[in-house]
């Protein structure tokens, strides 16, 4: 038999029922799929990837946080067939430039591998999740210079006020020999990522 409700009970739950939004649910939500083709990402092509920490926060101004973030960058790459020619640990976001070395290179293997190993560690350790959901690619064609897509990557911190020049900024460089000599000259101007133009 169930109990009787004293009347301030009864009253404070009906007050509480008034502050809880009883709107029944809408359909289900639905992502965008902002993915090309599967074939699109497999195979000797480069590519332009920005992925950005869950929400925005700052992680990426923790000069331990960067520096694992590109040690698990390096392992992930090297592992799924891939050079990376610049890459950039900002305050918020990552930006890479990715080429891959094989006909059985896969941009979304890659990219999700890298992805869910430091999220699982990150948020065993900081009880946080690490990254959004997606995440941006640009497939370069002819008319994207590979020179100007890197020095787009290495600028970000001096466009931010970061630094003076992109060799100030302790999280940015690449793992291959062609992009660390590209570093070094001086820099090449005139890219401007697809969503900027």
């Amino acid at each position: 038999m169930p109990r009787k409700l004293r009347p301030e009970t009864r009253a404070a739950l009906k007050t509480a029922a008034l502050h809880v939004n009883l709107t029944p649910p809408t359909a289900a939500f639905e992502r965008k799929n902002i993915r090309l083709r599967a074939e699109s990402y497999r195979g000797r092509r480069i590519y332009f990837v920005t992925l950005c920490f869950n929400h925005r926060p700052r992680f990426g101004a923790n000069p331990r946080v960067a520096r694992w973030i590109i040690s698990k960058l390096r392992k992930h790459a090297s592992a799924c067939e891939f050079f990376i020619h610049a890459y950039c640990v900002m305050p918020d976001h990552v930006h890479v430039l990715a080429a891959a070395s094989s006909d059985a290179s896969n941009l979304v293997k890659f990219i999700e591998a890298f992805k869910q190993d430091t999220a699982v560690e990150f948020t065993r350790r900081v009880h946080r999740p690490l990254w959004q959901f997606k995440y941006y690619d640009h497939i370069l064609r002819g008319a994207d210079s590979a020179d100007r897509v890197a020095w787009y990557i290495w600028l970000n911190p001096v466009r931010k006020g970061f630094c003076l020049t992109p060799t100030d900024y302790p999280s940015l460089g690449s793992f291959t020999e062609l992009g660390a000599k590209l570093l070094k000259i001086s820099a090449a101007t005139g890219w401007t990522p697809p969503w900027e133009s």
